[in-house]
């Protein structure tokens, strides 16, 4: 009998989060909406990489994670293949 487990990330570094203080309006705006204030947030937030590091690692394609939006997540992800 085979028993696939998934293992369950570590989202502790979510507790940090300046976006977890802020509210999620601005990180998941609606589309053509201005993305320059979670940005500006990310930019103050002490675990930027970590977040980023997730949305890639977990393929993320809606909202700001980590400072970028989806389109910039999806051009860091096809430069670095």
């Amino acid at each position: 009998m085979f028993i696939d487990t998934v293992t369950t990330p570590d989202l502790t570094w979510q507790q940090e989060a300046l976006c977890a203080q802020t509210g999620a309006d601005f990180f998941f705006p609606e589309p053509g909406s201005s993305v320059r204030e979670a940005k500006r947030i990310c930019g103050l937030c002490p675990i930027r990489s970590a977040c980023l590091e997730y949305a890639l690692d977990n393929d993320e394609r809606f909202g700001v994670w980590g400072g970028l939006s989806e389109k910039e997540r999806l051009a860091l992800r096809r430069t670095a293949h």
